[in-house]
């Protein structure tokens, strides 16, 4: 039993340098790639008064919480390669936990409010300004980020309770699957109930999504005018395809066994959950979106007609 181990050590890439360089390279473009874009529609949404709308509100949080997300991971990762070591802190490993899961929360509740938001704007247009107002929309953005807080403070303190077998964990960030893995108690159980229930809690967001936007298609399908229709499924079709992809990615990697061993086909997974939902996001849901590309042309002009 080593749970007072002052430090977990991570998977290593690849003994061979040329690998090494292949996944610190393809870790440092997404990285790159996706504070960028984030930052593009944070910028956008700041600076252009027309955007100042409850959707780009929450688009907005969104991206912090993107490259929230990322950031957690790949900076140490990359720090550990070019310094040569594959260790962790305790404290470290606790904190990169703690931030992953907090961030992760926080997307699938945001993507559930922003549903909810559509539900609004296209089956209750003239109210919409009246229930989605400033202190609402503040509000709601609150309850995420307690909710969030809540759930990742729970996952974390019951993780870090339980006693460890080993301090190596097969994968290149601390990730609970991986620390569940090396545990010598059934207190591993516990962490496991409490992963069934936020389960349980991301298919309720689930089948909310889907019950707003059951409601927001046969809306859209009344909608008389074909420009009308089209412009409703433009806002909506963007926003189901970030949530599906984040949700099935997730759950992949949550729920998907662990192995003993060094897996790149899990470090495929890993990339699909942890960092390729919060790359694709905005090219989704923002850089093809029309108010936001004049929002960015009035910012930075026309060097960004390549969007």
């Amino acid at each position: 039993m080593v749970n007072d181990t002052s430090e977990f050590l991570l998977w290593e890439f690849s003994e061979i340098w040329e690998l090494q360089i292949m996944h610190v390279a393809l870790l440092l473009i997404f990285y790159l790639m996706t504070v960028t874009w984030n930052l593009l529609i944070i910028s956008a949404v700041v600076f252009d008064h027309h955007l100042h709308i409850p959707m780009y509100f929450f688009l907005v949080n969104l991206a912090m919480q993107d490259i929230g997300s990322v950031s957690v991971i790949i900076p140490k990762t990359l720090f550990n390669f070019l310094t040569n070591i594959r260790s962790i802190s305790h404290s470290g490993c606790v904190a990169q936990v703690m931030f992953l899961l907090f961030f992760l929360s926080c997307d699938i509740s945001l993507l559930t409010v922003m549903a909810y938001d559509r539900y609004i704007a296209i089956c209750n247009p003239l109210h919409y300004e009246m229930i989605m107002n400033r202190k609402a929309c503040t509000k709601m953005i609150a309850g995420v980020l307690t909710a969030s807080l809540l759930n990742a403070s729970l996952h974390t303190t019951v993780t870090f309770m339980i006693p460890f077998c080993s301090n190596s964990i097969n994968q290149f960030f601390c990730e609970v699957p991986y620390l569940l893995k090396i545990a010598c108690s059934d207190l591993y159980l516990s962490e496991i109930g409490f992963q069934i229930f936020s389960a349980m809690l991301a298919t309720g967001c689930f089948v909310f999504v889907i019950v707003s936007y059951v409601h927001v298609f046969s809306a859209v399908l009344r909608i008389p005018s074909v420009q009308g229709r089209k412009k409703a499924f433009s806002t909506c079709l963007p926003h189901l395809v970030v949530f599906f992809i984040f949700l099935f990615t997730t759950c992949l990697a949550y729920l998907k066994p662990t192995t003993d061993s060094v897996s790149h086909p899990n470090f495929i997974i890993t990339l699909m959950y942890s960092i390729i939902p919060s790359m694709l996001n905005p090219l989704i849901y923002s850089l093809r979106n029309k108010d936001i590309k004049v929002a960015l042309l009035r910012i930075f002009g026309q060097n960004l007609l390549f969007f």
